[in-house]
């Protein structure tokens, strides 16, 4: 066992008193070392049960002959982070959360792991080291929170994001709004639509990585907790029989991810992690790929913010493995793939059926032919943008309207919730993106304020930074090259009309290519916002958004 080098052999005496002072036995000492890295924190309302997942955890190690050794992992909750400084520091942590495990583990030569995640960038963050320490491992995440429900609607987090608006708007009154500050987040796990963390945490499902149900499982559900023991026992099974995270995390795994992705429609922040977990491999996963993807997979699922239904129903309905299932009718996934279950995603798969055609709808009858994400390109976005067509009203597909430029989102926020955005506006926000921001903020705000003021069908923004899973709408992101790096988005003056066609998948300024280059060789890059500290560093290292914002090494 590789734990060999931290407990056994006359140099490891003092190692074997150090474990002696943490109260561990000879007995213990002799077993498979596991860690159980846990995000639990009391700060992010996805992550205040995981004690319990950890717990369930380390009972199933133990049972099935392992020692569990806890260790931490840091998250940010995006809610309370949006809007502010705060969200710059959210997307950065993933690499933190990768660095750290990397860290934690490797000095202390761990045999096996199990991760558990739950919000937006500890799933990625974990994956990624998952990839890049390859010892046996196994996820299972905190689980999805149930809806609220405010005047007898289902309600999540993004209807709160609304509310904001339409209280601005006047269309809500004060009692109203809090309502919704009352009963719109009603219990613990990661807010209850297909947002980022539950994206993730199904995508997780579909690479193999986690055991049926740890994407839809809600929560609060004692389901949760045996699936916990589970994961426990079966990495140790894992570790019986050699099988790594590189054998499951492969190019083929990652490409049935990104199908199911386009089936299930899930957050545009994909569109970031999947290529960072691919990065970690060695593949280079261009997100202009996707929508080679998302022209042969159907749109089987509107959860939430796209439609009325919600993780749970998803789970009731079947799950990530009764999608996987219709998806396989067509012969979209490659079903040779080993999992985290020791079988192939064929074995998984099989049996599983589809208990709610409404919520997960057959591949005969799909919300639509193509899948849930499209990455847009023109002279606006050479390397690409991203949008959740999936999520887009019909009429807002096609649309051409001035620029309205913003070199902040917090400048932006001001004219929308002011009523200087009107019908027919494009919204752009620049200088937000990995290295401008640094960080590339999330848009949740401003965004929710463009439809609670009853300006979905008709604004669209255009931003190098990125959305949450809960913003819905013409809202493109991850513009590549950003602005930070004289990308043309930097070139767009105000007025200046843009056209966005999303089943054409192109993004374009309608402004003549001489006057562009003029533009461009006025152009000065700006000063950095932020000249010390981790963001500093981050973004002397990070790549384009199109390449998954990972960091690198400088040359």
């Amino acid at each position: 066992m590789r734990s060999d080098t931290v407990k056994c052999g006359l140099q490891q005496a003092p190692h074997r008193s150090l474990w002696n002072a943490l109260g561990v036995t000879k007995e213990e000492m002799e077993k498979p070392l596991v860690a159980v890295v846990s995000s639990y924190n009391e700060i992010v309302p996805g992550h205040m049960n995981l004690d319990k997942i950890a717990d369930a955890v380390k009972l199933g190690i133990a049972e099935a002959g392992g020692y569990p050794v806890l260790i931490p992992a840091i998250a940010v909750c995006d809610g309370i982070a949006m809007g502010h400084v705060g969200m710059k520091y959210s997307l950065v942590t993933r690499d933190l959360i990768a660095d750290s495990t990397e860290a934690l583990v490797m000095a202390h030569q761990f045999d096996a792991m199990v991760c558990i995640p739950n919000c937006d960038k500890n799933v990625p963050g974990l994956l990624m080291a998952a990839a890049r320490l390859n010892i046996p491992t196994v996820f299972v995440s905190g689980g999805p929170m149930l809806p609220g429900h405010v005047g007898g609607k289902e309600t999540s987090l993004s209807s709160i994001f609304e509310a904001v608006g339409a209280r601005q708007a006047g269309t809500m009154s004060e009692e109203e709004l809090e309502e919704y500050e009352e009963f719109g987040c009603p219990t613990c796990g990661s807010c209850s639509g297909m947002y980022t963390a539950n994206s993730m945490n199904c995508l997780t499902e579909a690479i193999g990585m986690g055991l049926k149900g740890n994407g839809t499982i809600p929560a609060v559900y004692s389901a949760r907790i045996r699936l916990a023991k589970h994961a426990g026992n079966q990495v140790m099974e894992l570790l019986r029989r050699n099988i790594r995270p590189r054998d499951i995390i492969t190019e083929r795994s990652i490409r049935n991810a990104l199908t199911v992705d386009m089936a299930l429609g899930c957050s545009t922040n994909t569109m970031l992690h999947l290529p960072a977990i691919a990065h970690e491999i060695g593949f280079d996963l261009d997100m202009r790929i996707a929508n080679e993807y998302s022209a042969r997979t159907p749109n089987l699922c509107h959860l939430a913010p796209a439609g009325p239904t919600y993780m749970n129903e998803l789970y009731e309905a079947g799950g990530v493995y009764a999608v996987m299932n219709e998806l396989s009718k067509l012969d979209l996934l490659d079903l040779d793939c080993i999992t985290a279950t020791g079988k192939t995603v064929g074995e998984n798969i099989k049996g599983a059926y589809n208990r709610n055609p409404e919520v997960i709808r057959p591949v005969e009858n799909p919300y639509s032919r193509t899948g849930g994400l499209a990455v847009l390109s023109g002279n606006i976005a050479p390397e690409g943008g991203v949008v959740k067509q999936s999520a887009v009203v019909p009429e807002m597909l096609v649309h051409e309207g001035p620029a309205r430029v913003f070199d902040c989102e917090d400048d932006a926020i001001e004219a929308i919730l002011g009523g200087k955005i009107h019908e027919g506006d494009v919204v752009v926000i620049r200088y937000e993106g990995p290295k401008g921001g640094p960080g590339m903020r999330e848009m949740l705000n401003p965004t929710s304020a463009i439809a609670g003021m009853g300006l979905g069908s008709t604004v669209a923004l255009i931003t190098d930074g990125r959305f949450s899973g809960a913003s819905r709408g013409a809202s493109i992101g991850h513009i590549s090259p950003e602005a930070a790096v004289g990308g043309p988005i930097a070139l767009i003056e105000e007025g200046d009309i843009i056209k966005i066609n999303i089943p054409e998948k192109t993004l374009n300024v309608d402004v003549p290519e001489e006057v562009l280059a003029a533009r461009r060789k006025a152009w000065v890059p700006r000063k950095p916002r932020i000249t010390s500290g981790y963001l500093a560093r981050y973004a002397a290292m990070v790549s384009s958004g199109s390449r998954g914002a990972v960091l690198e090494i400088p040359e």
